[in-house]
């Protein structure tokens, strides 16, 4: 038997920019996703997907011939999805599945799937490892996106990510905020499909040569702020050049637009979720609107 583990992630800086170059700030949650692999005797892959409270949400079978041929015979899309990542894994290694057993394969989940935390991105780092091929060229072969949740399924630290001539950079950064009790991350009731908001960013975008270089300087004070006051002017700071380029309006104003703190969009703009500032904790706020998971800074993050 063989296990694999990868962490959940969160973005708290860079959301859009950072497919074309700004420096971001990306941190490891304690939650994420493992894989298990088995061999048996019938020459065929048995799938079975549980969530965080132990059921099956997903469940079926594969023969060897159609993850060599790419045909999906009219599955459903989750299924096709697993034979699109499984054949991708073979042209990186040809000799993934060169045996001559069955396989059973289990994920765990740690989080609730529609939370937003990674549950691609931790399984293609698993499958990844499982199959000994490259995580982020696998990711460019099935989902696509910038690689900073691989990073973050890879690494159990506070890291900044940055795309140089479309080579990953990862650094190891000291982000460990003072300020840690007053910043909590409320789920906005809804999953934000993240390759529609990147797809919809690429398509309207202008010129952001001069937002870059705005993303990533506020990176960089983020990771240095030593104040509150300060943490919540940059994270404003950084809704508002957002808000311009992907012509849509902050989350506190559209939504929150009462609350005494500060609050920001994690990733693509729209759901899965935020971070908001609070000198008290704003549990009650956030229920009265109807929002009830608010999870603390040191619950969510790999410290």
């Amino acid at each position: 038997m063989q296990k694999f583990y990868s962490n959940g992630k969160l973005l708290i800086t860079g959301e859009y920019v950072v497919l074309d170059g700004a420096l971001s700030l990306a941190l490891p949650t304690k939650y994420g996703q493992s894989l298990q692999v088995e061999t048996f005797e019938n020459q065929t892959i048995v799938w079975e997907s549980y969530d965080e409270k132990g059921q099956v949400w997903f469940e079926d079978t594969f023969s060897f011939n159609e993850l060599a041929s790419g045909l999906t015979n009219g599955r459903n899309d989750i299924s096709n999805r697993i034979i699109q990542i499984l054949k991708a894994a073979r042209l990186l290694n040809p000799e993934f599945l060169s045996i001559t057993k069955g396989i059973k394969i289990s994920t765990h989940l740690t989080f609730p799937r529609n939370w937003g935390l990674g549950t691609s991105s931790t399984l293609i780092n698993n499958v990844a490892q499982w199959t000994q091929v490259d995580a982020y060229k696998l990711l460019e072969n099935t989902f696509g996106g910038s690689g900073y949740d691989i990073a973050c399924a890879q690494h159990k630290f506070p890291l900044t990510y940055q795309l140089k001539n479309s080579v990953p950079h990862v650094n190891k950064i000291d982000f460990n905020p003072t300020f840690k009790n007053n910043l909590y991350f409320v789920y906005l009731n809804k999953k934000q499909n993240s390759r529609d908001g990147i797809a919809s960013f690429k398509a309207n975008k202008g010129s952001i040569d001069t937002a870059i270089s705005e993303i990533s300087d506020i990176t960089n004070k983020i990771i240095q702020s030593k104040t509150l006051l300060d943490f919540d002017t940059l994270i404003t700071q950084h809704e508002v050049i957002i808000s311009k380029i992907i012509k849509q309006q902050p989350v506190k104003e559209l939504l929150f637009n009462d609350y005494n703190g500060s609050i920001k969009s994690l990733g693509a703009w729209g759901g899965d979720f935020i971070l908001v500032t609070a000198e008290l904790n704003p549990s009650e706020y956030f229920k009265n609107k109807g929002y009830h998971t608010i999870i603390p800074y040191k619950e969510m993050v790999l410290l």
